[in-house]
């Protein structure tokens, strides 16, 4: 078969895709030689190989389509990495920011069109429509530094939907007002589909989710695949509400924010494939948009963009300015925020598209908009990137919830695989990523005297069967895991002494939740072993998965807050409500709960915290019928005998919450003696 020369532009869609890629993988790497964002060197490249550049790729339907899909993704992964506790903490000031990054623009930009540039009043609010809005372009780089949760950053991210909604309907408006439909009928359309979109996402995502992460088996691509179709549903029913799609998105981001965990295998696949396609597509479709023959196409086109340029600038960097002053933001704080707002794509070309298309536009105007992203899309980036790295640096202390020594977390697994995945997820979730330790795995078989050492060698050839599966699933993660194996008389030596040689702080144990044939709490391998470590331990008896959690049940029973390990324990338990992004109930037994309070605030945790006084276990468990339902993870400490807070009725009680408690459960019990004395770390500023 004769395979005829590749013309410019190229259409073969292989070739046009390994372009791409090559793009994708080339352009970042020789922009960070030069210290600048490998996100400019994509849209650079777009312009230069584009149909206004070489013509190397025509900018078709391929190209538009993926691009409007990065769009989309890159909206919904942006709401996915928010601290929706914080969030919704800082919603007064996302409101706030939004508001102003939206009204100053619009005012001023609406005054300079219909006074200066001589529009109709019209076509001068969709003017100042235009630099508005504002499109996240230098959100990889908040990533990349790691400053995605600090509070700027999630106020500008809040802000967005504010800022773009209210673009859009202007947009909305004045086309509806230029074609005659400016009715009762058009604002009673709007307003109800928009109650609606908003509401009903809102309210049914979430239950939708963890139904089907509670009820369909656990198959990576399954759950990928219904986040995505909970993403692009949301996309378009926002169409439908008369909204754009980015706004879906970035609520459906919102509603599954709390059900996919930022550690856990489904958050490293979805980022994986934005970071790897679909958002570097966007930015190529953006830069094959810039035409730098428009600076000379005429006077008019010039003007206009350096209007453009003028405004976006001063009015994006008044609202930050304006939203730092009111809150207190520092100088490196103020500039990432004008520098993540100061960005424009998608929402200004499809205002500018549209308004070219009812005829309030003409070509200047449509040439000065891409001159005008062409310029922010590479002093967005440039401006985060450099403020950026100075809010790491200033916020770079050491955590005072983190401990000083490296925390290394190890799973015991049996041969029985049924509950691997769920302890998995929750070593995940427990790990610090910080500290980059990997998480150790062991499982031991047992020998004896009388047993052929054949046998044995067959049984340790299956184990290692089963714990190179785990090694694939902590892949999935990002996480190394390095499995053991031992070969020991008695197992809960062998889980003991593994512990030891690999200097390890956390232990994770599964348990099947049935009562102990012999009368002890758990059974006799898994009370031997925390009878005989001294690490924290935490006896799991997980059945559901864990990002299905709705809220944290932890029960704190009488003198545990005088155990060695308990302030460590705390950090521990605050972790994975943070990442599951589940409130926490602490139940306080038999004590009084205004002595924990004080702890607790002290670690300044990032979700809510409640507090509860039972009088006694019997009350607290007769309580738990009613009030913790099978989407709750609930949590005792519980203290080994001899230590602290230690109580004859927490021998029993495992067994009694098994009975009464529908959801996930974990008994904790703190480390005999911690690696470093935590209370140091508690200390008041």
């Amino acid at each position: 078969m004769t395979v005829a020369a590749p013309t410019l532009p190229v259409d073969d869609p292989i070739l046009v895709f390994g372009i791409a890629t090559f793009v994708f993988l080339t352009a970042p790497l020789v922009l960070q030689r030069y210290r600048l964002p490998g996100i400019v060197g994509i849209i650079l490249v777009g312009a230069a190989i584009g149909p206004n550049g070489l013509s190397v790729l025509d900018r078709g339907e391929t190209i538009v389509l993926l691009g409007e899909v990065g769009l989309v993704y890159l909206m919904f992964v942006a709401a996915l990495e928010i601290n929706l506790t914080q969030f919704v903490e800082y919603r007064d000031r996302s409101l706030v920011f939004g508001l102003l990054s939206f009204a100053v623009p619009q005012v001023i930009g609406t005054v300079v069109g219909y006074a200066l540039l001589d529009l109709s009043l019209g076509a001068a609010a969709l003017f100042a429509a235009i630099f508005a809005s504002h499109t996240l372009l230098a959100y990889p780089i908040v990533t990349q530094l790691g400053i995605a949760k600090a509070e700027s950053v999630t106020v500008t991210i809040g802000g967005t939907i504010v800022t773009d909604t209210l673009a859009l309907l202007v947009l909305a408006v004045v086309v509806a007002a230029e074609v005659g439909d400016l009715g009762p009928l058009f604002w009673l359309e709007l307003s109800a589909g928009l109650v609606i979109f908003f509401v009903g996402v809102w309210v049914l995502v979430p239950r939708i989710g963890r139904w089907f992460f509670r009820s369909v088996r656990r198959e990576s691509y399954f759950e990928f695949l219904f986040v995505m179709t909970i993403l692009f549903g949301c996309a378009y029913l926002a169409e439908l509400a008369q909204v754009e799609p980015i706004v879906g998105a970035f609520l459906a981001g919102l509603a599954l924010n709390r059900l996919i965990p930022e550690r856990g295998t489904l958050m490293n696949r979805i980022e994986f494939v934005g970071n790897a396609l679909f958002i570097p597509f966007f930015l190529l479709s953006v830069g094959m948009l810039v035409d730098v023959r428009v600076l000379v196409a005429g006077l008019e086109t010039v003007t206009l963009a350096a209007a453009f340029l003028g405004l976006v600038v001063a009015t994006k960097y008044l609202a930050a300015r304006l939203t730092a002053r009111l809150y207190g933001y520092s100088h490196a704080e103020t500039m990432t925020m004008f520098g993540l707002s100061v960005g424009q794509a998608a929402a200004a070309l499809a205002i500018v598209l549209i308004g070219f298309d009812v005829g309030l536009f003409g070509d200047a105007m449509l040439n000065a908009v891409v001159v005008m992203i062409l310029v922010v899309s590479v002093l967005s980036p440039a401006v985060v990137d450099r403020f950026g790295r100075r809010l790491v640096r200033a916020t770079g202390r050491l955590d005072s919830r983190r401990s000083l020594a490296p925390e290394r977390i190890m799973v015991s697994f049996s041969r029985d695989p049924q509950y691997r995945d769920r302890l998995l997820d929750l070593a995940v979730i427990v790990r610090e990523p910080e500290h980059e330790q990997p998480l150790y795995t062991v499982t031991v078989v047992r020998s004896a005297a009388d047993v052929d050492p054949t046998a044995i060698e067959t049984e340790v050839a299956d184990v290692e069967a089963v714990l190179a599966d785990a090694e694939t699933y902590g892949a999935g993660s990002e996480v190394p895991v390095e499995a053991r194996t031992s070969v020991e008389r008695d197992v809960a030596s062998g889980i003991v002494r593994t512990a030891i040689e690999n200097r390890i702080t956390t232990l994770i144990v599964g348990w099947d939740g049935r009562p102990s044939r012999t009368g002890g709490t758990f059974g006799t391998v898994i009370d031997r072993v925390v009878r005989r470590s001294r690490q924290l331990v935490m006896i799991s008896h997980v059945r559901q998965p864990l990002n299905a959690t709705s809220e944290i049940v932890l029960a704190l029973p009488r003198g545990i807050e005088r155990n060695a390990g308990f302030y460590g324990t705390l950090r521990t338990i605050d972790r994975i409500a943070t990442q599951l992004g589940a409130p926490i109930r602490i139940v306080v037994v038999g004590d009084d709960p205004a002595q924990f309070e004080r702890l607790v605030e002290l670690l300044e945790p990032d979700v809510p915290v409640s507090f509860e006084r039972d009088a006694d276990w019997t009350q607290a468990l007769d309580r738990l019928r009613d009030d913790v339902d099978e989407t709750s993870l609930f949590v005792t400490l519980s203290a080994r005998r001899g230590t602290m807070g230690w109580d004859p009725e927490l021998e029993a009680l495992p067994r009694r919450l098994s009975e009464r408690v529908d959801g996930n459960l974990l008994v904790v019990y703190p480390a005999v003696r911690d690696r470093d004395d935590d209370r140091q770390f508690l200390r008041f500023d």
